[in-house]
């Protein structure tokens, strides 16, 4: 009977589709679920939810909930991370006190003074998790798919050592897009990507042995296409291949696209398509937390109608990767998931310990990733500028140098495309102000 931990079960999505993902495993049919979480009210729900869940599906596995991290992890197979930690009080100030200094975030999790106010809060967590997992659960792989991915799996490998993987969907996404756009059914598409957690590159995308390139250059040029994902087109013209990661994430990470309000809000809208366009929803300053609090509103009715009639129990096996490492590792029947994992020597052109995604090999045998060479150099060159700020955001969260987190705001390139150096240290000591309850290391730093 595999135990599956869940930190952060409040998350009410992804633990519904993790479990319902796993629950489609017949070698996971008989599961424990541990689910953890810091609010009882959120847990309990959780526990309903998946209760309600192996209830319908007539399966044999366990549901366990508890406030208490350690007695969670106790013993378990896996341990998956779907915390948010300072919820969306901390959000909102990764979001609006940048926006008052010219920094335009539509999502602000995996870079920018948003991504890396989110690790310095997370990365404490997740370490301190290892080490209960070192004494607890030894065994287990970690499953991480808390943001910002690169930099949290980063400071994992360096801070701590332990087994993990970081997880994502944009692959996943992307790839059916594509397919969609070359006109071929997906089961018939084979890819290739790799670079950092939202910012690799398709390098190969084919059918047999056609490429199918050709027919994504055709496709990019009808205005109805490139109204959907002008920034990912706009960055395939200028760099030849088209990126993982969806128009409103991508434009965070260049310093192209979101150098004004106006630009960002207004200008962008007739440019680019309509303010109903998925993109565009997010693709505005503050647009995934504004999405983030309707969703928490959302979550009482999804919650009753589930506990009441089951109509929100998802009909068929999601895209995410977890279910199925879970099942290529107790079945021995390999598959391939796109990983986040330690740059040991896999992509030569990139720093070696930085975090990669590349594609990973999975059975009996664990996660394995496959080596990549170099990537093309424009491509490399372009992850090199958002690991740059990746290295000094774990750099401040494993040494608590406050010098780290300018440093790191500094090599941003969309602040530096707006900010001057004085106006970003202001900004920062405003932020580690306003999130000094959920940096306690950096206040003493200052105090020192």
């Amino acid at each position: 009977m595999p135990k599956i931990a869940f930190i952060g079960a409040g998350s009410l999505v992804f633990t519904r589709n993790l479990v319902s993902d796993a629950l489609f495993v017949p070698a996971l049919q008989d599961a424990a679920f541990a689910l953890m979480d810091i609010d009882p009210a959120r847990l309990e729900q959780a526990r309903q939810v998946v209760q309600a869940i192996v209830e319908r599906r007539g399966g044999r596995a366990s549901v366990a909930a508890t406030t208490d991290r350690r007695e969670a992890i106790r013993g378990a197979d896996v341990v998956i991370t779907t915390f948010q930690q300072g919820g969306l009080d901390a959000y909102r100030l990764d979001i609006e006190i940048p926006q008052r200094y010219g920094v335009e975030q539509c999502v602000g999790d995996t870079l920018g003074p948003g991504g890396v106010f989110r690790a310095l809060r997370t990365i404490p967590v997740l370490l301190d998790l290892c080490a209960e997992m070192d004494a607890l659960a030894p065994g287990a792989l970690l499953l991480n798919y808390v943001n910002p991915m690169a930099a949290n799996c980063w400071a994992v490998a360096r801070g701590s050592g332990r087994p993990h993987v970081g997880l994502c969907h944009s692959v996943q996404g992307t790839s059916e897009m594509l397919a969609g756009w070359a006109g071929v059914p997906y089961e018939q598409v084979v890819f290739r990507t790799a670079g950092i957690n939202h910012q690799a590159f398709f390098l190969e995308f084919r059918r047999g042995d056609e490429d199918l390139y050709p027919r994504l250059w055709d496709a990019i040029r009808q205005p109805e296409i490139y109204a959907t994902e002008p920034v990912r087109i706009d960055l395939m013209k200028h760099f030849g291949y088209f990126v993982t990661e969806s128009s409103g994430h991508a434009s965070e990470y260049l310093p192209y696209f979101r150098k004004s309000a106006r630009m960002v809000n207004d200008e962008l809208v007739p440019k680019f398509g309509s303010p109903a366009d998925h993109w565009f929803d997010w693709g505005r300053t503050g647009g995934y937390l504004k999405y983030c609090a309707a969703r928490l509103a959302e979550f009482e009715s999804d919650y009753q109608m589930l506990i009441a009639d089951g109509s929100v129990v998802p009909e068929r096996r999601s895209h995410e990767y977890g279910s199925f490492i879970m099942e290529a590792m107790l079945t021995n029947r390999p598959t391939v998931v796109a990983g986040n994992v330690p740059n040991d020597g896999l992509i030569t052109n990139l720093p070696d310990g930085c975090c990669v995604e590349v594609p990973c090999l999975v059975d009996g045998n664990g996660v394995q990733p496959t080596f990549i060479g170099d990537m093309p150099p424009q491509l490399a060159a372009l992850n090199r500028t958002n690991i740059n700020v990746q290295s000094l955001i774990v750099e401040a969260a494993l040494t608590g140098k406050r010098e780290h987190v300018y440093h790191a705001v500094m090599l941003d390139p969309l602040t530096g495309a707006v900010c001057t150096l004085d106006q970003i240290r202001a900004m920062v000591d405003e932020l580690l102000a306003a999130q000094a309850g959920w940096l306690p290391q950096f206040a003493m730093a200052a105090a020192r």
